[in-house]
C-alpha cells in the first residue's frame, strides 16, 4: 500500500481531519471513489479479528464497573481469574479511540495471566465511547480536561485496591495515548 496512503489515515485518527476531507483526499490518492472504498476496510479497525480471548472465556469473569471519578461516575471493563482468590491488579489504559473491543480483550489477556484488569473508559464524562462514531470519539478525546482525565485513572488505583480480591499491588499499562497516560 502507498505510503502516502498510511500518512494519510494517521493524521486522519491522530489529528482533528474530518472524514468527509479524509475520504476527498483518500481518493485523490487511490484515482476514484471505487478504489477509495476498496481500501477503506483495509484501513480501518477490524476488532473481530482482533480478538485472542472471547469474552466467555471460562477461565474468566468479566463484568462492567463503575467508579467514582472526578466529578463523574466513571465505567470500565473489569476482566479476572474465574474463581476465589486475591490477585495483583493492572489498570489497562486504551488509545485514543477510547474503550473498544481490542482494549477489552486486552484485559482479558491480562487476567489470564493472573491480575484483576481493569479498563476505564475516558470518555465516561461524556457517557462513554460510542460505538461505531469515530468522529465523535475523536471530538470527545479533544474535549476531554487533562487534569479532571488523570485524576480519573488515578481513581482507578483506589477503585482496585479497595476491592476484597485485590492483594494490593497494581500496576499500568497504556496503549498510544494511554501510554501517555500511563506515564
Amino acid at each position: 500500500m502507498d505510503q502516502r496512503i498510511i500518512n494519510l489515515f494517521d493524521e486522519y485518527t491522530h489529528k482533528p481531519l474530518k472524514r468527509e476531507d479524509f475520504f476527498q483526499r483518500l481518493t485523490s490518492l487511490t484515482g476514484s471513489t471505487a478504489a477509495a472504498m476498496a481500501v477503506l476496510p483495509l484501513l480501518e479497525v477490524n476488532y473481530a479479528n482482533a480478538m485472542t480471548v472471547k469474552r466467555n472465556d471460562d477461565r474468566l469473569t468479566t463484568e462492567y464497573v463503575t467508579y467514582p471519578g472526578e466529578e463523574t461516575q466513571m465505567k470500565g471493563y473489569l476482566a479476572r481469574p474465574a474463581g476465589t482468590g486475591k490477585y495483583p491488579a493492572v489498570v489497562v489504559i486504551h488509545e485514543n479511540r477510547g474503550l473498544n473491543p481490542h482494549i477489552e480483550d486486552v484485559a482479558r489477556r491480562v487476567a489470564l495471566a493472573g491480575f484483576i484488569a481493569l479498563a476505564p473508559d475516558a470518555l465516561s464524562p461524556f457517557g462513554g465511547t460510542p460505538n461505531g462514531d469515530d468522529e465523535k470519539v475523536r471530538s470527545y478525546f479533544g474535549q476531554l480536561d487533562a487534569k479532571k482525565n488523570l485524576s480519573n485513572f488515578i481513581k482507578a488505583f483506589d477503585y482496585l485496591k479497595g476491592r476484597a480480591d485485590c492483594t494490593g499491588k497494581t500496576g499500568c499499562v497504556g496503549f498510544c495515548w494511554g501510554g501517555a497516560m500511563a506515564n
